[in-house]
Formats: C-alpha cells, structure tokens, sequence
C-alpha cells in the first residue's frame, strides 16, 4: 500500500472536506470549499490537486457545474428521469447521470401536484437523504428524455403490443412505431406518456427471443449488465498479458498441481496439491497448496481493466455464455490455469493436521505449470478406480527460483492416466478427508439443495434440464478453497491490513419467530432463547424423517437465513460456522477476490499490484456495490435458468406433470416440475368452487369444505396450461378427477395430492405473474 501523502497544514483533510460536502445544503464545489476553510490563494491551487487526488482515489465525485459530491452519491441538486410510478401513485426517479460503480439509486419524488410526472420525464431536483432512503423535490420539469422497455411484439387485430419480459410486469403497451420489428421479435422500446396512456416505440431489435442464445440476451438487457468492452480496456488487457511473469516467483512448476473443475468451465483459476508432511512437528499431518491465478499482477488499481471490473463487480454465468468481469484475453487465456503452460499464480501454502485443522499457512508469489485440467466426473471416477476418457500433461521440472523467463523444460514423465492420474489424486483426497473431518466438527449448515443444470448442443439448443448430481470431488476442491479463504483472511488480520470479509450474519430474531411457528405445524418444538448455530438447524432437519415433509421445511430453514455481503468489518460467517473468512480463490470472477490479492500483496510486499490507499479508504463503499452487483448477477442467471426451463417445457403444455410445492401464499400456490425446476402459478381462484383459506403460520391454504390443503414440500399432479419462455414463467391447472378428503392427526394435516373440483380455465385472467 503506498504512504500517504503529508497533509499540508492549511488545507483541509479528506475527512473534513467529505463531511463538509455531506453537510452542506447547497452543491458544494472547489470555490465553497476554500471559503469554508479560509484557505489562501496559494492553498487553492493545492486544494485543486487535492480534489483531482481525491477524485482519482474514488473518494468523490464531480456533479454538474463542478459541484462535488460522495463517490457512489447523489449530488445536491441534479437531474433525475422519472422511472417508475407504482401502484400507489408514488413516483420514483434515477439519475440521468450515474458513473460511479454501484448500480443507480431510486429516489422518491414528492411531486407538488400529484400525477404531474410520467414515466420518462426528466426534472432538475434537489435531493436530500431521508432515514435510509433518498427524496427528490423537483425544482423544473426539463425537455424529456427516453426510457426503454425490453419486450416482445404481439399483434391483436390491428393493435400491435409491446409484452414486457419480467414476470411480474401486468402492463402492456400499444407501438406507436415499430420501425422495422416484426410480430414475436425481441425489442428494446421507448416508453412515452403517462398512465393509464402509455405507448411505446421500438429503437432497437434484438432478434428472435427463442433463437439459442437470447434467454441470457434478455437478462442482460433487462439488467443492464455491461457485456461490451471499451477498445481501451480491451488493448490494454492484450498489453498487460504480453508482460513478463517477473523475477523472484518461487518456481513450483516441478509439482503435480492440478486443476479440477466443472466439465463446461470457462475458466480456471484455481488449482491445488497435497502430500504428506514431513515436518516432526506434524506427524500425520500434511502439506497442501491452494494455487490462484495472479489477477492482481495484471490488473492494477486505477487502470481501465481495474476500472472495468470494479463497474461489473463479477461474471456472470449463463448456460450459452459468460459475460466475464475481465477481458478473455485474461480471464480464458493469460489468468487461466491451464495444463502444461507456465502461468503466474498466488499460492496459499497450508500446513494442516492429522484432524483437518489449520496448522499454519504463507503466501507467495509463484510460478505453476499445472499438471491437468480434470473435470468433476473424470477426478471422481479415477478415485474410484473407474475408466475414464482422461487426457492431460503434466507440469515443468523443478528449478529452485524463477528467472522470469518461459524456457522450463518439459516434465520428462509422459500424460498422468489412469493409474498415474490417481496417484497425484490420492493424497489430495487423504487430505480432504482431514480436512472434512474438521468441517464435520464444525458443524456449517447443512442443506443439500439441488442445483439445476442446462445441458445445450453446439447449436445451442437444450438437450437436457436436470439437478446436478453432487460428487466427493466437488466436496473436496470446496474444502480446499474454503481452508485458503480462512487463512487468507487471517494472514491479513495477522498484519492489521484491510480485508474484505465475505460476511453472513445469523437470523434475526423476527424470522426465527417465523420458524418457530411454521415448525410447530409439523410437531417440531424450536426454543427461541437458545443461542442459535448452524449445527440448531442440521439437528432440526435430522429429526424429519418424512421425506414429503423435509424438502419444504429444508426451505424454510434456508429462507430463515440472512443474505451474505462484502464488507471490511468482520462479523463472521454464520453458514460456514467461521469467525475470520474472505474470498480469496476467484479473482478471475469476482472483485472481492482481487481485493484479497491485493492487501495480501501489499502486507507482505510481494511486489506490485498491491492495494492503493484510495481503496484501502473506500472498502466500505466498494463492500457495498460488489454486494449489489452479484445479486444482480444471481437475479440474471437465476432468471435465465427459467426462460431455459421454460422453453423446454413449453413442449409439454397441456400434459400432466409431477410437481412439488415450493410456495404458499393468500391468492394460490406455487409449483416446480419434480426433477427439471421451473416455478409456476396455480392460482387459488382456479381451485374450484371451493373457498380456501391462508394460514399464515403454516403458510398453507385450506379449503373449508373438504379440508384439503396444500403446503410447501407436497408433491402433487398438475397440468401445465402455460410455458412462457420469454419471461421464464409457468402456469398449471388442477387434473380433473376427485380429491381426498385428508386425514388428521396430533400434528396437524396431512398433505393430499388431489382436490375435488373443477378444472381451471386456460384463459389467462386477472393479474400476471
């Protein structure tokens, strides 16, 4: 990290100048300031530098007008375009110009008359912070600008509408305009009017919304996730992978390190080996590595690749494509671990002990030359002694230090296959066991949620939608890394240096209370005074022995859990049931990460590309954005899963599928297909002639004649009615035919899979969801 600069005595400090901006009532720029401050003419022109200075750590902001302002902020008085009226008449408002790194603000506006402002006009505003929100008193209505809609063309009669892609979105909009589109194209439109008269015209067309490919076309746009980069970054990511390694790298090009990883990995930044230790000192114990891909030495801060993926925060992940937080000329190529080339890497040395626990750890800057790139399968069928369709090479000889050179010989040993591929295999499995053996003893929180696999052809087109299956090979390389992010976060802590914790707090007390309630439907007693730990809730699942009921109460567990963020103040990580943890093993991905490189590089001066003191300051506002942004990123591939689920679906609309409930609420149930995902709708008012009532604690609906009910976890028969791709949504209907009526007992009632009724109307009616 570098010094800081000596504070010249008549100006100002950082501190005093960021807490005059925030206090001032009017826009405060260099002028303001040196009146505040009494400075002199020649402290002006030191204050200048010292704004630029600030401005180029991330500290502040230039508004219009030169007015400055908190980086991440909203200026004083700006201009803002209206970007949503909601159901309440509340308007909300973004503003026009937003450069800083986190995704822009929503600021209420209190309009003087109401309904005077539509969606898309644009007003100068005077802001002002208001509890943890921000407000907006528009001061004079400007020319208008455009707001864009991304949706699909559709033609009744003469009338051609605009169907927005969110699920939730009941709007439809008339084209004024439809340039070139056709009916069924996928569009970006911009929205005119105000409401109930709102129109739209098309400025842009995507192309075919169910061609391979669009499904994750649609989040980006949706979300506005940045998938283009500048010609800048994209020269400069050429330059700086062209560079030399660099003298003084300890050179481990003569280990088998391997990197195992998913069949379909775009990248490889992470890669590990293990043997036994041969230090007294840990009889039994062993020896491992955790080698990192070496970001930081490409990516310095400041630069315009530093820029750039600090604005995305990380890739995002899609089933035909990745949109990378770094250009492939790094983050596929010169940043990728990849078998028989020499590559720069960050390694945690672990020294661990016979019963899993960290002994010790250093890190170093190194040189690998990884022995294979091993997929999840193929590890796990070489450990089991199974054939496998292996192919790989095997890394460099050894050489006591690096030169900084590429001209390492050849490893002499042929490909590692089949026996000689479970032999480098053996000892980072034995070790594992070590380590898992320790995980068990710490008791995380245990929920085996099955994630959804998309499988395309070359084409793109979907072959296949289902779980994926967990293997020990998976479990193991999870160890590792979580080992590496513990002791990466204690190696900082040992030198008092930042870090940026990835943080999960334990529940609230509001959703234990919840919990509390939904468990005592099924007989189970939780005490609220206990001092809660993951290891409460595993001892909660294992008492269920129903296999109907453990699915829904597993999810209920997880819905009780808090969301984890990024933050340089540490809390913990309640799930992991850790004190210290970072994220360390995804710089390739993932801005925290690099952050970690960073400090690290900086504490224990392993050369440039160390932390600079503007982010070392900023760590809390950078925690902030890289939490928003990779829940952002989740909402995107999470939704583009469901368009894929949709569409594969969408060839068996009208036929009967086995479902199970996932979500109970007051106007019906939700649904998934057992087996390949997909949430869909069942609405209540379809249930047939029946009234059926929601118990809010239960979170089940129960019909007041029959008793029937429906709850979270049961598994039932429904049609599909309806397979939307384009917004990723489901719609069933009851499977004609008489229910039974449920029997009950001390716990409450038991879950029917059918309902006596009529069948629902495939006309879609009321609201969209």
């Amino acid at each position: 990290m570098s010094k800081s600069p000596k504070q010249t005595p008549g100006l100002p400090t950082r501190e005093q100048i960021l807490a005059f901006i925030a206090a001032s009532p009017a826009p405060a720029g260099k002028r303001e300031i040196a009146k505040a401050f009494g400075l002199s003419a020649q402290d002006k022109i030191l204050l200048k530098a010292l704004l630029k200075d600030m401005g180029d750590e991330g500290l502040i902001d230039a508004a219009p007008g030169r007015a400055f302002h908190k980086m991440g902020g909203v200026p004083k008085v700006t201009v803002l375009r209206i970007a949503d009226v909601d159901d309440s008449g509340t308007v909300w408002a973004v503003p026009e110009r937003w450069d800083a790194d986190t995704p822009a603000p929503r600021l209420r506006v209190r309009e003087r008359k109401r309904g005077a402002l539509g969606i898309g006009d644009r007003v100068l505003a005077r802001t002002e912070e208001a509890g943890n929100g921000l407000i907006a008193h528009p001061m004079k209505v400007l020319p208008k600008g455009e707001e864009l809609v991304l949706g699909v063309l559709r033609q009744e009669g003469a009338t051609l509408w605009l169907q927005g892609v969110e699920k939730k979105e009941r709007r439809e909009f008339v084209v004024s305009d439809a340039g070139d589109a056709q009916v069924g194209d996928l569009v970006l439109a911009e929205l005119a009017g105000r409401p109930p008269r709102m129109t739209v015209r098309v400025t842009q067309v995507l192309g075919d919304p169910f061609a391979p490919r669009s499904f994750s076309l649609i989040a980006i746009h949706k979300l506005g996730i940045p998938d283009v980069f500048s010609a800048e970054t994209l020269d400069e990511a050429v330059r700086v992978a062209g560079q030399p390694l660099g003298a003084g790298r300890e050179d481990l090009r003569h280990l088998p390190i391997v990197a195992i990883d998913p069949a379909d990995a775009r990248d490889h930044d992470d890669a590990v080996w293990a043997a036994p230790d041969d230090d007294p000192a840990n009889e039994g114990g062993w020896k491992a590595i955790v080698a990192i891909a070496d970001v930081s030495f490409y990516v310095r801060p400041g630069s315009s690749l530093d820029r750039e993926a600090r604005r995305r925060g990380n890739s995002v992940y899609f089933p035909d494509r990745v949109v990378p937080m770094l250009p492939e000329s790094l983050s596929a190529e010169m940043c990728s671990l990849k078998e028989g080339v020499d590559r720069a890497a960050l390694v945690c040395h672990l020294q661990v002990g016979k019963g899993g626990a960290l002994k010790s750890w250093r890190f170093t800057r190194a040189v690998v030359r990884i022995a294979a790139n091993i997929a999840y399968e193929d590890a796990q069928a070489a450990i089991d002694n199974k054939p496998l369709p292996f192919r790989g090479g095997v890394g460099g000889a050894a050489v006591p230090q690096f030169d900084g050179g590429m001209s390492a010989q050849p490893h002499p040993n042929p490909s590692p296959e089949g026996e000689g591929l479970r032999q480098i295999l053996l000892p980072l499995w034995a070790c594992w066991k070590a380590l898992y053996k320790a995980r068990t003893a710490r008791a995380p929180l245990d929920l085996d949620l099955p994630e959804r696999r998309v499988v395309l052809d070359e084409k793109g087109r979907i072959l296949s939608v289902a779980p994926r299956e967990r293997l020990d090979s998976m479990r193991l390389i999870e160890d590792y890394m979580i080992a590496a992010n513990v002791a990466a976060a204690k190696a900082l802590e040992a030198k008092k240096a930042p870090v940026m914790y990835r943080v999960h707090e334990a529940p609230s007390r509001e959703k234990l209370v919840a919990l509390k309630d939904y468990l005592k439907t099924f007989g189970i007693e939780f005490a609220l005074g206990q001092v809660v730990r993951p290891k409460t809730f595993n001892q909660i699942l294992d008492t269920v022995i129903d296999r109907d009921e453990r699915p829904q109460i597993m999810e209920q567990v997880l819905r009780t859990q808090t969301q984890a963020y990024y933050a340089p103040a540490n809390i913990g990580h309640f799930g992991l049931a850790l004190g210290s943890y970072g994220h360390f093993t995804s710089p390739i991905r993932r801005y925290a990460d690099l952050l970690v490189h960073r400090s690290l590089v900086a504490a224990y001066d392993l050369g440039p590309g160390g932390l600079s003191e503007g982010e070392a300051a900023s760590m809390d506002k950078i925690g902030e954005s890289i939490s928003m942004l990779e829940r952002r990123a989740m909402e995107a591939e999470r939704d583009t899963i469901d368009r894929y689920v949709a569409a594969f679906l969408s060839e068996k609309v009208g036929e009967v599928l086995e479902t199970r409930i996932t979500g109970v609420t007051n106007f019906g149930f939700f649904a998934t297909v057992e087996g390949i995902g997909g949430d869909g709708l069942m609405p209540v008012r379809d249930l047939g002639g029946e009234y059926f009532r929601f118990d809010e604690a239960s979170r089940t609906l129960i019909g007041d004649q029959t008793g029937t009910v429906f709850a979270s976890g049961q598994k039932l028969p429904l049609r599909l009615a309806e397979a939307n791709p384009v917004s990723g949504a489901l719609r069933f209907e009851m499977v004609e035919g008489r229910g039974e009526r449920p029997e009950r007992d001390q716990r409450g009632p038991k879950r029917v899979i059918k309902h006596r009724g009529r069948p629902a109307n495939i006309r879609h009616q009321g609201k969209k969801r």
